[in-house]
């Protein structure tokens, strides 16, 4: 037997702010809340889904230094160039990680800083 991701709980100052942003960039909805948490997801799909879902928990605690784990995304209806600048319009920046210039990826950061990659390869989207 085997375990899958169900969910990814990210911390952070403004569960308003990230939501909107990373429903956005996913094509994801506000699935519930909780607490002042929001879970966002794939619609029509939810919790238990293929693709897992985010909550976003409010947190007044401070970030201290990069986070261990980043999110890849893949762009899955249009090239890199074009995704990159849907992306740079929806608020996410540039963020340098010691790149070297060469990479096939982007390294953004999402509103509160969060980073994240742009993959260069474009995937079928996925259908329930």
């Amino acid at each position: 037997m085997a375990c899958r991701i169900s969910e990814l709980v990210l911390s952070c100052a403004d569960p308003e702010l990230l939501a909107r942003f990373w429903c956005e960039v996913l094509g994801y909805v506000e699935l519930d809340r909780e607490d002042g948490a929001i879970e966002i997801g794939p619609p029509d799909a939810g919790f238990g889904g293929l693709q897992p879902t985010i909550i976003l928990s409010p947190s007044s605690d401070p970030r201290i230094g990069k986070l261990p784990l980043h999110i890849d995304v893949n762009p899955v209806d249009r090239d890199q160039d074009a995704e990159l600048e849907r992306l740079l319009a929806l608020g996410a920046r540039p963020a340098d990680v010691g790149q070297t210039g060469d990479e096939q990826w982007h390294v953004l950061a999402d509103p509160e800083g969060n980073e994240f990659c742009l993959l260069r390869r474009r995937l079928e989207p996925i259908t329930a």
